[in-house]
């Protein structure tokens, strides 16, 4: 009885607060064009918000804060509530007004949404929140919001929803044109999965069917409800280019660089290296061990070389980076562009670059027979391949040859053509070497426990028009394997350095997996019958014994994707956590300048240090490189993989009614996922499949209750390609025969 008294006390107080709602409501507007002294202005929001911080966070009806504060009906009082509101000092709840900080209310910024939700940042860093689309209230990109904490999902994700919105932005969002009935409708990438109305589709009537950006003109209290207006077109949505080109367009990453910019790289790039430049430097023009890269065949932003000698106590490893840092300095045009893009974007054939041409492919790439400044890590290492000591020195160099991955890793196998035994002749002493190291790295990498998770990446053939004939699986031969290895000995030696010193500095940190993600990895290996480590407080070791014991079993993919999806994002920190996939403790990022503003960073503050500049100046600066580099690099990767999954459906479409085979990727109420053996994956709808009834236990199988068939995570599976559509990267397959 009293809980149902109390119920009933509830709605009653909330229809009238909502009835005192609709009435202020109209005084609000009318007081809007009352002219009201300030002085009243700011004793009434003195009042309002002495009453309610004195509610500590207890609701305080309309009704009952106007009598307290003596200002129904006034102009003045409205004009104050509604200040207090937009700034999110105070919120209406169902019952009435709390004081926001009392009632643990946060304000945050929207930092992406999808169609079925979204994610918050608070502004006190605690963190983003998850937030279903419902609760988003119609919040975009980029709106300043108050939230109200709602605990953790199950997956461990804080969770939250959105009370108001304080501060609105202004995105633009992607999509594509429709026509429905005869009216011309919005179909967003992102914002809603239902239609949106235009409200200039007049302007638009014979562009149907385009890939279109849009921006919303009259907000409704949910996404479906926005109305848009559309801006620009990009040509037909048929097209993965087309619909690439809206998506960068509206992710945030600048669209050309500055006029500011790309001349002080031109400047640069002309003036060329002078005498000036060579001051203080190690001079490696004529080193006792010669200097080469070694690089995919098309690239052009040539940023590593690397040198290897055998020593009486193990090996001597040079690892010479492009001295980007000498170029691109503090609060210029190069850096604003720089720390703006955060990173370099790659997506089928294209690049964005982070830096100028100028820069990323002329004075700062490390080609062959010329002159280049360079910032080299120069570490010793003992027979295992163990650091043993490091230098990092200011030099100039000048790269003997410039190695492409596939003739090395044929040289190394013993394929190479006498054309490419010919070219590789001066350094192919130090390739074995170095080789030989590679194996020793490896070892040692498994020696100390680092899971080596395996993911398949896309490799996008493209034709002169630009559109995708073909997809494979990129490989990794032993070349990248030795470069990558070099990469790693250089990052963990600056992470050395900066913490030995004391530096301000910029970290890439991996934390261990959330306890929730460890327990759910747990309970879905207990349930395949798969034994694996106690995963309560996990090692990295553990990890990598799960991946071990998935060796041989047809759900190694699986395997290996669940152990991926269970473990933390990395990221930059100037806190050094230390690396639980690579399971090292010192790491950093220290080898792409040209493509990543984090090693810049680092080239700065090492290179403000050998000036002997005070490092308490630098810890404002790294602070700020770790939290640009963190958001900038979730930004590429979303575009990369939204980009992807066009030129996948591009060549998806063009083979319509055809089979194939593939693997259960994963299950879900709605159906199966199936990768295909050169990485495309597409979506065996549930309404597909044989007649029955379905059941699905989360992650695993998917079971017809009434037949028995079963599909299960790494299942084999001939499957027909039924439908592709470029402009969402959807793909449809259905079963090919009998399962």
């Amino acid at each position: 009885m009293a809980k149902r008294a109390y119920a009933h006390k509830t709605r009653r107080a909330t229809k009238k607060n909502q009835r005192e709602a609709k009435l202020e409501q109209q005084q609000t507007k009318n007081a809007a064009a009352v002219k009201v002294d300030p002085e009243q202005l700011a004793h009434y929001q003195n009042r309002i918000s002495t009453f309610l911080r004195k509610a500590d966070g207890r609701p305080v009806s309309r009704a009952d804060l106007a009598a307290k504060c003596r200002g129904r009906g006034k102009a003045a009082y409205l004009r104050a509530l509604a200040a207090l509101q937009k700034d999110g000092l105070i919120a209406e709840r169902r019952t009435g007004f709390v004081w926001a900080e009392a009632a643990g209310l946060l304000r945050g910024k929207i930092t992406r949404i999808s169609k079925t939700f979204g994610f918050a940042m608070p502004e006190n860093g605690s963190g983003e929140f998850f937030i279903t689309g419902r609760n988003l209230k119609g919040a975009l990109n980029g709106d300043t919001v108050l939230l109200q904490p709602e605990g953790a999902r199950d997956d461990g994700l804080p969770e939250a929803s959105v009370i108001s919105v304080i501060q609105e932005a202004n995105p633009q969002f992607s999509g594509m044109l429709a026509e429905e009935d005869g009216r011309l409708y919005f179909i967003s990438d992102r914002l809603s999965g239902r239609p949106l109305e235009i409200v200039n589709p007049a302007d638009w009537t014979a562009h149907t069917g385009e890939k279109v950006i849009a921006e919303v003109a009259e907000r409704g209290d949910r996404h479906s409800r926005h109305k848009v207006r559309i801006l620009l077109s990009f040509g037909g949505a048929d097209t993965a280019k087309a619909c690439c080109d809206a998506l960068v367009a509206v992710s945030g990453v600048p669209a050309a660089f500055s006029q500011a910019a790309l001349a002080e790289a031109e400047q640069l790039e002309q003036r060329g290296i002078s005498d000036a430049d060579l001051n203080g430097r190690l001079d490696l023009r004529e080193p006792e061990d010669i200097i080469f890269t070694i690089d995919g065949f098309d690239a052009k932003d040539l940023d590593d070389a690397i040198s290897i000698a055998e020593t009486a106590e193990g090996y001597r490893l040079g690892v010479h980076i492009a001295d980007v840092s000498h170029y691109v300095l503090p609060n210029t045009p190069l850096d604003d562009e720089a720390i703006a893009r955060g990173t370099s974007i790659y997506y089928a054939d294209q690049v964005i670059p982070m830096l100028p041409k100028a820069l990323s492919n002329g004075i700062c790439s490390l080609h062959p027979d010329v002159d280049r400044l360079a910032f080299s890590a120069l570490l010793e290492l003992d027979r295992d391949g163990e650091l043993v000591s490091y230098r990092f020195e200011k030099t100039v160099i000048r790269s003997a040859v410039k190695g492409v991955y596939r003739e090395v890793n044929a040289l190394l196998e013993g394929t190479a053509s006498p054309e490419i035994e010919e070219k590789y002749a001066p350094v192919k002493d130090a390739l074995l070497l170095l080789d030989q190291l590679r194996e020793k790295r490896l070892a040692a990498r498994k020696k100390r426990g680092a899971p080596s998770i395996e993911t398949e990446e896309s490799l996008f053939l493209l034709d002169e028009s630009g559109v995708c004939r073909d997809v494979a699986v990129r490989t990794r031969g032993r070349g990248e394997e030795l470069i990558e290895e070099c990469m790693l000995l250089a990052n963990e030696a600056a992470a050395k350095l900066a913490k030995e010193q004391h530096l301000p500095f910029v970290y890439r940190v991996h934390a261990k997996p959330p306890e929730e993600k460890a327990q759910r990895l747990d309970e879905m290996l207990s349930r395949l019958s798969l034994p694996h480590p106690d995963l309560e407080s996990p090692k990295p070791r553990d990890y990598a014994q799960v991946l071990k014991n998935a060796e041989g079993s047809p759900l190694k993919g699986a395997v290996h994707q669940m152990v991926l999806r269970s473990m933390a994002k990395a990221d930059y920190e100037t806190d050094p956590i230390g690396h639980f996939g690579l399971a090292l403790s010192d790491y950093a990022h220290f080898t792409s300048p040209i493509r990543r503003y984090p090693d810049l960073a680092i080239h700065r503050i090492l290179s403000a240090r050998q000036r002997g500049e005070k490092p308490a100046n630098l810890m404002q600066f790294a602070q700020a490189a770790a939290a640009a580099g963190t958001v900038t690099e979730q930004r590429a990767l979303s575009l990369e993989r939204d980009c992807e999954d066009r030129y996948r459906a591009e060549w998806a479409k063009q083979h319509i009614g055809e089979v194939f085979d593939g693997t259960v990727s994963g299950v879900t109420e709605n159906g199966i996922y199936v990768m295909l053996e050169n990485s495309v994956e597409g979506l065996i709808l549930l309404d597909s499949l044989p007649m029955d009834e379905y059941e699905c236990d989360g992650f695993y199988s998917l079971r017809a209750k009434g037949s028995g068939l079963l599909f299960t995570l790494g299942m084999p599976l001939r499957v027909r390609c039924a439908r592709a559509d470029i402009n969402s990267g959807n793909i449809d397959f259905t079963l090919a025969e009998e399962a």
